[in-house]
């Protein structure tokens, strides 16, 4: 030892062995750098799900989305013709005219579609609570479960609201009428107003529950909605008039109106609630 120790050359370390159960070496991706692990996500019950398996998910959902829709589109196809006389009903004898000869067609299409939108509307909440729920904790998912159903409720409810609001609407429109200025309706201004009217309403109407969720989550509060007070009604009234169609003053009006009623409520249910 001493012989090899005396040739080795003046200023080279001494070799040390390596350990016996060193841990395997990681292999290098391009320019040297260690290689990139898969994106994964932590789901509720412990189980891992890399991007891959998240976009699979996705497009299984959406497929699942899709399907429901079209089955239900044709039967509001089927029934669109009675559809269409049930929500001409607020203008009475006026005639809806066509710009073009495509139109009717057109407007069947549209019908179909819409009333396939709200018949799907239970499976396309499913579909989508099934996608987020992995992601959430045990308690954030018995906050949301318990309001999907009762969304869907909320957002009937709005449109009826709409459909009692129309005709008065429609009134005040058409009270500017004169011998000299005549007002014609087309298939596609006056359905577009109809659908208009009723989704800005049926959305109104998810307003008190977004507000309860916020508030379970820690997110917003009581007293929190209570300083905030005028700046949402300045909100609601920018929202109300900026949604409604027409230009007409019931419309925003009672739009307003509700959404501040339901505003003050959730302040009294938030509170109620220790928040």
């Amino acid at each position: 030892m001493a012989d090899a120790d005396a040739a080795r050359e003046p200023g080279r370390p001494a070799l040390t062995p390596a350990p016996a159960h060193a841990p395997p070496a990681q292999p290098l991706g391009a320019g040297g750098a260690p290689p990139s692990q898969p994106v994964v996500t932590d789901t509720a019950d412990g189980s891992v799900m890399s991007l891959a398996d998240h976009l699979g998910e996705l497009r299984t959902r959406i497929v699942k989305i899709l399907a429901a829709v079209v089955a239900c589109a044709a039967v509001g196809y089927w029934r669109s013709g009675a559809i269409i006389d049930l929500l001409r009903t607020p203008i009475g004898d006026r005639k809806l005219v066509s710009l073009s000869a495509g139109g009717p067609f057109f407007l069947y299409l549209k019908i179909a579609l819409v009333v396939g939108i709200i018949l799907a509307m239970p499976v396309i909440l499913y579909q989508i609570w099934a996608f987020v729920a992995p992601g959430l904790t045990p308690q954030e998912r018995r906050i949301v479960r318990p309001w999907i159903p009762v969304a869907l409720l909320f957002f009937v409810i709005g449109v009826g609201v709409a459909w009692v609001v129309l005709p008065f609407a429609l009134g005040f429109l058409f009270s500017f009428e004169s011998d000299s200025i005549a007002i014609t309706l087309t298939i596609d201004n006056y359905f577009g107003f109809v659908t208009t009217m009723f989704l800005a309403f049926g959305l109104t109407m998810q307003f008190p529950i977004v507000l309860y969720v916020l508030s379970r989550v820690g997110i917003v509060s009581s007293t929190r909605l209570r300083s905030a007070r005028r700046f949402v009604v300045l909100g609601i009234a920018i929202f109300a008039t900026v949604v409604t169609p027409g230009g007409d003053l019931v419309s925003p009006t009672v739009l307003g109106l509700t959404m501040y009623a339901l505003f003050e409520i959730s302040i009294i249910v938030i509170k109620r609630g220790g928040h």
